[in-house]
């Protein structure tokens, strides 16, 4: 049931932002967004899934470089504001598939590249996702996978987690670097390269987009101001008349591969 909730609260969330999501500068743009497409092995005739599509930065990106793109969110709004967005593009090999990044409805070894990009926070079973995503890749396809992630010690994890929950209730848990590492890893995946990006959030737009009213985002500024120099450090928290003005986190591209031993 708490798997369902979870779900439920992002399509929630989601479907009265899907457009914010669309117009977001962290989402539209972003150094992450340029080094995914630089590196992902493109060719022509490739079929690509792009899992929880979101604002369909990643399918805009790679649908010309490509055969097809999947577009693929859980959240319908979410898909009718993608759709808009590529087809007034100009864009028209891109497919939209509503569905659950947990349960992927496609068959074993059916595209050449999978990605997602800042959405597996949401899941609440990523275990499932990537195990999915091994799936559904061809042997020798790639993995491209962006996501916010919370610092390895644990104290600042907590408090990353809590700041994101209490801003987005859809939020489910950022991983440390090393977590999905392991996950990856332990899903038959090999890691071929790591890119960190440290990424300045502007509290008031960040709490905007998700339609935080007033009184919550006060009390989430109060909460974060009464932490110590430590957890001021670490997040680069600016202060402007009082209250949270932005702070940084980080997200990771982690290239992984789906090993094709027959060609060793």
């Amino acid at each position: 049931m708490a798997t369902e909730n979870t779900k439920i609260d992002v399509q929630s969330q989601f479907g009265k932002s899907a457009e914010s999501y669309v117009t977001s500068s962290l989402h539209a743009k972003g150094n992450d967004l340029a080094k995914l497409v630089e590196i992902a092995d493109r060719k022509a005739e490739a079929e690509i899934l792009d899992i929880a599509t979101g604002g369909g930065h990643v399918a805009n990106a790679l649908a010309p470089l490509s055969k097809k793109v999947v577009a693929f969110d859980l959240t319908s709004e979410i898909l009718t504001a993608a759709k808009n967005f590529i087809e007034r593009n100009g864009i028209h090999n891109v497919e939209f598939i509503q569905g659950d990044a947990e349960q992927l409805p496609f068959f074993e070894e059916e595209f050449d590249i999978v990605t997602c990009r800042i959405a597996a926070h949401h899941f609440p079973n990523p275990e499932s996702f990537v195990k999915g995503a091994h799936r559904v890749l061809k042997k020798g396809g790639q993995f491209l996978l962006i996501d916010n992630v919370s610092p390895e010690k644990d104290i600042l994890d907590t408090f990353y987690n809590k700041v994101e929950k209490e801003r987005d209730f859809s939020h489910h848990r950022a991983w440390k670097k090393s977590e999905w590492i392991k996950m990856l890893e332990e899903s038959g995946f090999e890691i071929e390269e790591l890119y960190r990006f440290p990424k300045t959030f502007v509290f008031d737009d960040w709490c905007n987009r998700m339609n935080v009213l007033e009184d919550k985002k006060n009390e989430l500024s109060d909460f974060i101001l009464r932490t110590n120099h430590e957890f001021h450090d670490k997040f680069r928290i600016v202060i402007e008349n009082g209250k949270v003005y932005s702070f940084m986190g980080e997200s990771v591209l982690l290239k992984a591969v789906k090993p094709d031993f027959s060609r060793e």
